[in-house]
């Protein structure tokens, strides 16, 4: 589960829903409308940053395509408490790329973290997101390298409701940076860069 989406295997099909299983186990009923864009494939480039579009657009499929056992990705508003997406895109993933989504989910906070900027004090970055959709800090040192869309940037470049991409190790129970990938504000009443779906790691 990420912080507006929710990936899961189909456990149960219905008119107006899906019941997905996520990795951690947690059952979440994904509501679907006749509004809901639902989506098929779509390659994704390797190297690929969080919020690009895939190499290979994605097709549009029909609800009823959607069967149990297939991995899907939802975003949308969920309601925590009730476990429960109001879906506003749908994806159908290979089972492939489904494995290397949840390897990079069960790795967040250890080699890679993305969200929304909060805070900048000095070395110590605070941003939002993740599959919790909560606070996470890192550190930048000298090592630690920035870019905003492939051009070097500086530590200082980085804002307040900058979306970020990091890459980096725990050391010592701080998450360091090794890369830092400033992505800019997303776009308002947007869906915000694809958080539900990681990509891998920039090569």
């Amino acid at each position: 589960m990420m912080g507006r989406g929710v990936l899961g295997t189909v456990t149960e099909v219905a008119a107006d829903h899906y019941t997905v299983k996520t990795a951690a186990g947690d059952l979440y009923t994904v509501h679907f409308s006749v509004n809901t864009r639902m989506l098929k494939g779509g390659a994704q480039r390797r190297g690929q940053a969080e919020g690009e579009l895939p190499a290979t657009p994605p097709e549009p499929i029909k609800p009823a395509d959607i069967k149990v056992g297939d991995a899907i990705a939802a975003n949308g508003e969920i309601d925590a408490a009730a476990k429960s997406i109001g879906a506003i895109v749908i994806f159908q993933i290979d089972p492939e790329r489904a494995k290397q989504m949840r390897e990079m989910q069960a790795n967040y906070g250890k080699t890679w973290l993305m969200g929304k900027v909060t805070a900048v004090n000095e070395l110590t970055i605070s941003l939002q997101g993740g599959p919790d959709n909560a606070s996470h800090t890192f550190v930048a040192d000298e090592n630690t390298t920035f870019r905003k869309r492939r051009e070097p940037i500086t530590l200082a470049d980085i804002q307040v409701g900058d979306m970020v991409r990091v890459d980096g190790a725990l050391k010592d129970g701080t998450f360091t940076a090794s890369a830092v990938a400033d992505m800019g504000v997303p776009p308002q009443g947007g869906m915000q860069p694809r958080g539900s779906e990681p990509a891998p790691p920039p090569q």
